[in-house]
């Protein structure tokens, strides 16, 4: 999933090399941060947040399989 998460922001953002996804798991739930470099964030989230919204139905949507609940969260 964290291969997903890059290969999904590194075209979309300037510098690349600073996209870094951190995983933290739970009994119930699997957290993905991911995180930016400044200057990216705004292409990261879009418009109304519509790039964030649309990456996260991608995630949830390959993560439905597991029996955990997956969220992703964007930090700088």
């Amino acid at each position: 999933m964290k291969e997903l998460i890059e290969t999904i922001v590194k075209p979309l953002v300037d510098f690349p090399d600073d996209v870094r996804v951190d995983v933290r798991e739970d009994d119930h739930r699997v957290t993905y941060q991911l995180s930016v470099n400044k200057s990216d964030m705004g292409k990261v989230i879009g418009k109304q947040g519509r790039v964030a919204k649309s990456i996260r139905t991608v995630v949830y949507a390959a993560g439905s399989s597991q029996q955990k609940r997956i969220f992703l969260e964007i930090t700088e």
